[in-house]
């Protein structure tokens, strides 16, 4: 009889390679395992050993909100980022240190009773791919604890994020107050498509509170919505102040913080119903990955929740999980992006070639003040115009030779580009010029490079511009 080698053979007496699994969990391996938040159903028996039954429990919250997770308070941003939302109530699989990436469509339930039950929110698990999704679910959960926030909403992308925010909260007659300097896909959606349905839009100057005051008397506004910092002005809004005035008036305010991260600013904590990001950015961090996030009070984010199960704009598990990789890494990233770019920026607005930059941490910067106020840290991002126009701005763009000539921005690579070619050229250049946007414009998002070697290719480049 030919015999099977047999590693556990070699082993000495009484280790074991694999524990035995207990008779009363051998069972409830076969049937699987539905997770949906922390808990879970207590007719149904968890395939995990009681000693990791910890790991399921949901994070009780302390005495100041502050999440506790497993008996760890996250009192700092780097913990969070770190542990928030994966220390408990996410899948157990083979004791993995990262969160798992469910890979699936549809979710099974053993019989008729259990789906009954799951309908009637006494079972807690998931049922369809559009409607959640383990790892998605603790993508969420994290950046709900970076944001203090009590609920947050990751989806496919940054526009679909902002999309279905104002469909599913702004009603037909409602009206959108907005910013001028504002990323311009999320204008042409707001100034072309929300006016078929009968929705307004005013735009005013950022921080020009005496026009936003006028058009919350004027109109019946439901949403102020703004980035801060802006794109590609990097203007601040003043979040407290805007705040104050809508709330007044029964509006309320969603803040797209993707320039910011919840590391430099905390736009709920200063008075904003709802903050947006477009989490292919800082929140992903390596330009690999497509993702928005919505976060904010309960019953708002909720509501988007419910539209966006019909609309579908699910974030795939694997970007999910690339996602909750790159939240990580996120304040010692922000941090290296931070230093950089005033460094940078203090470095450009001394430089010949260069007739103006557009940094809030720089006191030229027409909203300073407001930034110092409301910010730890003043991004990655910087802005500049070069001498001359459109043509000499190319002879710099051109010689660059270590940022990528690339849209986007927030990723560990330097990026740069003209926003009146990247994103505007179709505009014309009359049509730019109404919108604010510069011929002689670059906008450069500095990776994590070592600021000299950014800086040394910078300066070689600007020489080529008369």
């Amino acid at each position: 009889m030919r015999s099977v080698y047999s590693p556990a053979a070699e082993m000495p007496a009484g280790v074991s390679m694999r524990a035995p699994v207990p008779a009363a969990l051998r069972s409830a391996a076969r049937s699987g395992l539905h997770l949906r938040n922390a808990s879970f159903h207590t007719h149904r028996p968890s395939v995990v050993a009681p000693a990791a039954a910890k790991d399921l429990e949901p994070a009780p919250a302390s005495s100041n909100g502050a999440p506790k997770n497993n008996g760890v308070q996250f009192t700092k941003l780097s913990t969070a980022a770190v542990h928030g939302g994966e220390r408990g109530g996410r899948p157990r699989v083979a004791d993995a240190l990262t969160t798992p990436i469910v890979q699936t469509s549809t979710y099974h339930f053993r019989n008729t009773a259990e789906l009954i039950e799951y309908n009637e929110g006494r079972f807690d698990s998931y049922e369809y791919g559009r409607y959640g999704n383990p790892t998605a679910q603790a993508c969420e959960n994290k950046i709900k604890a970076l944001e203090g926030a009590e609920d947050c909403l990751v989806s496919a992308s940054g526009m679909n994020a902002v999309t279905s925010m104002l469909l599913s909260l702004v009603p037909a007659g409602g009206h959108i107050v907005t910013t001028s300097d504002c990323y311009w896909r999320t204008r042409q959606f707001m100034q072309n498509f929300l006016p078929k349905m009968n929705i307004g839009v005013s735009v005013i100057k950022p921080n020009d509170l005496e026009a936003l005051q006028e058009a919350l008397d004027k109109h019946n506004v439901t949403l102020f919505f703004s980035e801060s910092p802006t794109n590609p002005y990097l203007r601040c809004v003043d979040i407290p102040a805007i705040s104050r005035l809508c709330h007044a008036k029964g509006a309320f305010v969603c803040v797209d913080s993707t320039f910011a991260t919840p590391i430099n600013t905390r736009a709920l904590a200063l008075g904003a119903d709802l903050v947006l990001h477009s989490a292919t950015k800082y929140l992903a961090g390596h330009n690999d990955v497509l993702a928005g996030a919505l976060c904010g009070k309960k019953e708002l984010v909720e509501k988007v929740r419910e539209f966006h199960h019909i609309m579908g704009g699910v974030v795939d598990p694997h970007a999910a999980y690339l996602l909750l990789r790159g939240l990580k890494t996120l304040e010692l990233r922000v941090a290296r992006h931070n230093a950089s770019a005033m460094e940078i920026a203090r470095r450009l607005e001394s430089h010949p070639k260069v007739v103006r930059v557009w940094y809030p941490g720089l006191e030229s910067h027409p909203d300073h003040a407001i930034a110092k106020r409301q910010m730890s840290g003043f991004g990655g991002v910087v802005s500049f115009e070069t001498r001359g126009g459109l043509n000499e701005c190319i002879s710099f763009i051109d010689n660059v030779k270590l940022p990528y000539i690339a849209p986007s921005l927030g990723g560990v690579e330097s990026l740069i580009e003209m926003p009146a070619v990247q994103s505007y050229w179709g505009f014309g250049p009359e049509r730019r010029a109404q919108i604010g946007i510069k011929e002689n414009l670059v906008r450069f998002s500095i990776g994590v490079e070592d600021v000299e070697d950014i800086w040394e290719d910078l300066v070689q480049a600007l020489e080529h511009v008369p």
